[in-house]
């Protein structure tokens, strides 16, 4: 099931949109019943898919907001282990699986519900609603029984992961985007449980998730939220040549672009001025604006680079 990072990707239609519609971006509203609805504020939020990863002069990283999940909490991270040796994750299996739609929800909790699946589907849509208002804490009160009743539901694991993210509770989350993951066999959550390692410091567990993401694709938006992600991992550890390569791979212009290119191109402009290279961090920046010249605060950025 999918929410807001909940899962992937809610295209909406192309053509006209409103002032605030423009001012949101798609990839954002999260996914299926657990999609966020459109408030005010959200236009002030950052459009890029996550947060700059860290300014030249800052001190501690600065870990991305998950754009699909919205506004994870922060904390003050330690300083990056050094010279340790690199070591590789064991291949990952690939995630296939194409989201859930509403009915298939439905289908999963009569299947595993039984005659209670009535009262099950409520609760779990009364605790959708509560996390799409931003009551996460409400979410969980509703769904903590439910995940006890049913513990292999993966709709129900999801988004009690989704909330104890939202709430930066990251070990809480891990364990139960993990058993989403094997439940539904899927990857479609593997940039939020990314971040989850990643605020954890578990850097080889972001790599092999990274790696998992990237072989199933389950859409370029959810993949390009992984490799920001991934980006800014390597870039906490202080290995920001290898965090550049990461994001350039997947950098090139584009006649059309889209929301994702938009995010990878203002995080890896970002990348590009703290490594000291303005040349090419304005030049993504142009990119950004040329594109949509009220993209976060894009136009002050490059005003700034001179």
């Amino acid at each position: 099931m999918a929410d807001k990072r909940g899962s992937h990707g809610r295209p909406k239609p192309r053509g006209k949109r409103s002032d605030r519609a423009r001012d949101t971006p798609r990839g954002e509203r999260g996914f299926g019943p657990y999609r966020k609805p459109e408030r005010d504020d959200d236009a002030r939020r950052p459009r890029d898919g996550s947060a700059p990863l860290r300014r030249p002069d800052d001190g501690a990283p600065t870990r991305p907001t998950l754009r699909v999940v919205g506004t994870r909490r922060d904390a003050n991270l330690p300083p990056p282990a050094r010279n340790r040796a690199a070591r590789s994750p064991a291949p990952a299996k690939s995630r296939r699986r194409r989201r859930k739609s509403p009915a298939d929800v439905e289908a999963e909790i009569r299947r595993l519900a039984g005659r209670n699946a009535d009262r099950a589907l409520r609760r779990l849509m009364d605790a959708a609603d509560a996390y799409a208002h931003d009551r996460e804490r409400e979410a969980l009160r509703v769904l903590r029984p439910l995940r006890e009743q049913l513990p292999d539901s993966p709709s129900v694991r999801e988004l009690v992961g989704l909330c104890q993210y939202r709430l930066g509770n990251y070990r809480a989350a891990t364990k139960e985007l993990e058993a989403y993951a094997e439940l539904s066999n899927s990857a479609d959550e593997n940039p939020v449980l990314m971040d989850c390692y990643r605020a954890q410091r578990r850097w080889r567990k972001v790599e092999s998730a990274w790696e998992e993401l990237s072989a199933a694709s389950p859409s370029a938006e959810i993949v390009a939220e992984g490799r920001i992600v991934y980006a800014g991992a390597l870039a906490d550890q202080d290995r920001l040549d290898e965090a550049l390569a990461v994001l350039r791979k997947r950098a090139e212009p584009v006649r059309e672009p889209k929301e994702h290119h938009l995010r990878l191109w203002y995080a890896l402009a970002d990348l590009e001025e703290r490594a000291g290279n303005l040349a090419r961090a304005r030049e993504l920046f142009d990119r950004v604006r040329r594109a949509d010249p009220n993209y976060v605060d894009v136009a002050e950025r490059r005003a700034a680079l001179g």
